[in-house]
């Protein structure tokens, strides 16, 4: 039996209701970081990466891919694929840029990236200050493909992936350069544009395209 002492230092029923250990949210697990290449330009599908990171194993010249030079990013994207955990790139098409809009299109790109790594992680770190519908954590990190490694990563996968993929439309379509300008709404793309019209891989819902089919519709 319990003395008169302990009873009194003993919880009540009610007390017991309401007393809860804390939970910590922000549990140790594999992270991944996301970024996407490919929202500006006029052409083409965007493309989204999703990048598990080995924590045992250096990465030497990460960074934002936008500061690195083609070669630098081709060192580094092999030196990604050869030694991170699990990395994926998707894309979310033309058509359904034009259908969804820029803005989704890019999410449903960075779901379908995240989906298609080999190991689920347990936290999404993205670039920006939106996120995808995820059914894991997820934080948004503006600027955080300078600042967090994992998302470097990913721009870097993303944006080398991207260009290729206007290398090989350049050979499709020569007369755009699309190997150079990769898309953007440069000079020398919009004249292209002007005299020989749109492909069927540019976005028409974007305005410089959009234009160009209102004008030779009503000439028509």
């Amino acid at each position: 039996m319990p003395t008169q002492q302990a009873l009194r230092h003993m919880p009540s029923k009610k007390s017991l209701l309401v007393k809860q250990a804390p939970l910590n949210w922000d549990v140790p697990a594999l992270i991944a970081g996301v970024d996407e290449a490919g929202r500006g330009p006029l052409a083409g599908p965007v493309f989204a990466a999703a990048v598990i990171l080995d924590d045992l194993v250096p990465n030497p010249g990460l960074a934002d891919s936008k500061k690195l030079s083609a070669k630098q990013r081709q060192h580094v994207y092999d030196h990604i694929k050869a030694n991170a955990i699990a990395f994926c790139v998707a894309q979310a098409s033309v058509e359904e840029i034009d259908r969804l809009n820029i803005l989704q299109a890019t999410m449903l790109a960075m779901q379908r990236a995240v989906k298609g790594l080999r190991l689920k992680p347990g936290k999404v770190l993205i670039d920006g200050n939106r996120i995808p519908v995820l059914d894991m954590l997820a934080e948004a990190i503006v600027k955080g493909d300078a600042k967090v490694p994992s998302i470097s990563a990913a721009s870097i996968l993303a944006k080398v992936e991207r260009d290729r993929w206007c290398e090989s439309i350049d050979e499709e379509f020569p007369h755009y350069g699309f190997a150079k300008h990769k898309g953007y709404g440069t000079a020398a793309h919009l004249s292209a544009l002007s005299k020989l019209g749109p492909t069927h891989w540019h976005r028409k819902s974007f305005a410089p395209v959009a234009k160009w089919l209102h004008q030779h519709e009503q000439v028509s």
